[in-house]
């Protein structure tokens, strides 16, 4: 085991239901400075464990662990933190009570006072569903987050969003009949058209149309969706993907007792310096979405990956974004606080 447990007890979420023996996994690299003030957290985004954030870690990065002591605080529901796979009944599979994102951070906000003291954050940075989290950093704890950067991320799950993840959804939902007393009886086979709906949606069509799936080894667009899209997402627990759907579909760092529905507020609130970097081509995380919210922080620089790799321009697979992500952490990270 590669990560860290901590244990919350019994938490109460926001929908009310009081979840027994929560525990967040999490893996920290490199160490806490005497100041406690060295600190970035890098939570992960739907599906993704703290291994596929690693790529962005790394001596003379942005995320350098020789500099930084970095956090990255795995997504309840993702198999690792409580989830539907690993919760005991009453609680399992199916009846794995719904998280908001409010509920992510808040529970990882003890992970950062109660287990490692610390009262300032320098960065808290994510991609997608990580994005998220950043931007409910920011709301929620305005005045211990310096510094936020979500890149192919949104503040809130947008109506078209919205759309995409119920598209995914779908085919779980026709595996069991559209009955939900029959989800339990879904499988990891059941994930397989889930894959193939998310293809369409996590690449743009330049990347299809200029076959750029040749340079990851693939001689074929039929080859590249079965072994990429269909392989990755039948690893997955399918109650763990419609626990994580959910949380997505309802994001919204304002649906909380802070700021009570009110976006434009929310987003107002966030005094950290921000570096909001979409993709270019995302399809379902827009730079349009992202750029009316960058325009009501107060210290927020937009500035999208003009890329073709469509949401997945932050996913850490293209080298060219890749270097875009870092430089831009690199300049934000130098920024002086005020």
């Amino acid at each position: 085991m590669d990560y860290e447990i901590f244990d919350l007890g019994d938490v109460t979420l926001q929908s009310g239901v009081t979840l027994p023996s929560v525990f967040l996994a999490y893996k920290t690299y490199g160490k806490l400075n005497e100041k406690k003030d060295n600190v970035i957290v890098y939570p992960t985004a739907f599906g993704d464990r703290h291994v596929q954030n690693e790529w962005l870690i790394g001596n003379g990065m942005a995320l350098d662990p020789q500099k930084y002591f970095i956090i990255v605080p795995n997504l309840l529901g993702n198999g690792l933190s409580s989830s539907p796979s690993n919760t005991p009944p009453p609680f399992d599979r199916a009846n794995f009570p719904q998280v908001t994102i409010y509920d992510n951070v808040r529970l990882q906000h003890r992970l950062v006072t109660e287990k490692f003291g610390i009262q300032k954050i320098a960065l808290v940075v994510g991609w997608s569903m990580g994005g998220i989290q950043s931007f409910q950093w920011g709301a929620s704890y305005p005045d211990m987050v310096e510094r936020i950067a979500p890149f192919a991320g949104v503040a809130r799950t947008w109506p078209q969003t919205y759309v995409v993840l119920e598209g995914m959804k779908a085919p779980l939902m026709a595996a069991a009949h559209f009955d939900s007393s029959k989800l339990n009886q879904l499988t990891s086979a059941d994930m397989r058209a889930v894959g193939r709906v998310y293809a369409g949606w996590g690449l743009s069509q330049a990347f299809y149309r200029e076959e750029l799936y040749r340079e990851l080894g693939y001689d074929s667009l039929a080859d590249f969706v079965a072994s990429v899209w269909e392989d990755s997402f039948m690893k997955m627990d399918p109650h763990n993907v419609l626990a994580m759907l959910w949380t997505g579909q309802f994001a919204d760092i304002s649906a909380n007792p802070s700021y009570n529905g009110d976006f434009d507020e929310a987003l107002k609130s966030i005094k950290a310096l921000a570096c909001v970097m979409p993709g270019s081509t995302d399809l379902f995380c827009t730079a349009d979405d992202n750029e009316y919210e960058a325009k009501l922080i107060p210290n927020a620089v937009f500035n999208p990956i003009k890329s073709t790799w469509g949401h997945l321009a932050g996913r850490g697979i293209n080298s060219a974004d890749n270097k875009f992500i870092d430089d831009n952490l690199k300049r934000l990270l130098a920024l002086k606080i005020i």
